[in-house]
């Protein structure tokens, strides 16, 4: 079946089958920066926009992104490089495998609501796991991030 999108402000056609997975089709068509991380909604390393809203790709099938918008992290590449010092500043920036999932996240927090208390940070990315870290850096990194300090 084919399935219209627009990728990252370029309109996409892709054959796709009824069962494929959004993540599988974005890599499929060169888009690495969405990782595979566990392939069961639980992990968040595969985090898109989809019409501004964070999606796990690899729970979406592609099908369901016809005639929507679809974001990766090369959408918002100099926000993701600011966010990068923080992660840098506060040790937050180890392995580097959820980077870009959290940065699509941070991007679509700071959307939704420029102001958010602590609590309204960690919920809003509680579904990003990071095996190096014990998150509170990352915590950090993110609150001075979104307060310009």
């Amino acid at each position: 079946m084919l399935v219209k999108f627009v990728l990252n402000g370029v309109n996409k056609e892709v054959n796709v089958k009824p069962g494929d997975y959004l993540l599988d089709t974005l890599r499929s068509i060169g888009v690495k920066s969405v990782k595979k991380g566990c392939d069961g909604s639980s992990c968040g390393a595969c985090t898109v926009l989809v019409d501004d809203k964070p999606v796990l790709s690899c729970s979406v099938l592609t099908a369901r992104v016809n005639g929507k918008h679809v974001d990766t992290v090369e959408t918002i590449q100099e926000e993701a490089a600011k966010l990068s010092e923080y992660f840098s500043r506060e040790g937050a920036d180890q392995c580097g495998f959820c980077n870009a999932a959290f940065a699509l996240m941070v991007h679509a927090l700071k959307k939704e609501n420029p102001n958010p208390s602590d609590e309204e940070i960690s919920n809003y990315l509680v579904g990003n796991l990071c095996r190096c870290t014990g998150y509170k850096s990352q915590q950090k990194a993110v609150q001075k991030y979104l307060r310009g300090e």
